[in-house]
Order: C-alpha cells, then structure tokens, then sequence
C-alpha cells in the first residue's frame, strides 16, 4: 500500500487508478471493514489525525478528483464521506522528496515520457490533505 503525499497529478495512469483503490482499502481499514492492514505504517498519519474518517474521504475525494479531470470514471459513491477539504496532515519535505524520488524511478521503465516530464518539476506540490513543513523521511519509510 502506498498512500502517496505528492500530488496526484505527479502520477502516472497505473499510479492513479492503484492510489484510488490503495486508498478505498484504507477507507476499509479506517471503517473496520477489513482484518488486515490494520497496522500499515502507511496509514500512521491518518490514524493518529483526530478524524482519520474525514481525512481519508478527503484523501480520496481529491484522488477521484484527479482521475475525473483525466476523464477516469471512479466512482465517486465509493467515498463514504466525501470532503472537499479537511484539516492538514503535516508532511515533511523529505518525506516529499523521497516519495517524487521514488516515483522517478518507477516511472523510468514503466513511463519514461512522464518520467521525463517530471524532471522538469522544480517545486514539488503535496497532495491537498497534506501541508509540507521542515524535516526527514518519515521513520515507517522503507528507503529502497
């Protein structure tokens, strides 16, 4: 499960469509609707938010966002609670960092015209649920 902190536009289609459905599985794990992925290091930052709930509505309303301006057709019924925006997660910028890092590697064999595109990126952006402030890698993070 990856539940990136970039934004969502950085991804490529095969990156979309597996954060739009890594992210209704954590909507389940957040609802109680599954046994596993309950102590995914991924989900830390939602589960210690005081309303994990909403942020990931918020998560993936924005992640359904992102598809629907590419014309994908997530079904925004799936959301269980649709927020358009929600109080901030802080990310830290090495966290960002390493996360656009490692979508570039990723993206040179699978998408090497996107990968290329996102070499020109200067300003890495967030994706909205999350506010960029100082500091390392998060400590759940697998380097690779």
């Amino acid at each position: 499960m990856r539940l990136w902190s970039i934004h969502p536009k950085y991804l490529d289609p095969k990156g979309l469509v597996a954060l739009w459905m890594e992210s209704l599985l954590a909507q389940k794990v957040l609802f109680g609707e599954t046994r596993g992925y309950k102590n995914h290091p991924q989900l830390e930052r939602f589960t210690k938010h005081p309303d994990p709930i909403s942020v990931i509505g918020s998560y993936l309303y924005h992640v359904y966002e992102e598809g629907k301006r590419r014309g994908y057709h997530f079904q925004k019924e799936k959301i269980l609670i649709a927020i358009k925006q929600m109080h901030i997660i802080e990310v830290s910028r090495g966290q960002i960092f390493f996360e656009f890092e490692h979508l570039k590697e990723k993206l040179k064999t699978r998408d090497p015209e996107i990968y290329k595109q996102l070499l020109t990126i200067k300003e890495i952006e967030a994706h909205p649920v999350f506010k960029i402030v100082e500091g390392k890698i998060e400590q759940w993070e697998k380097p690779y």
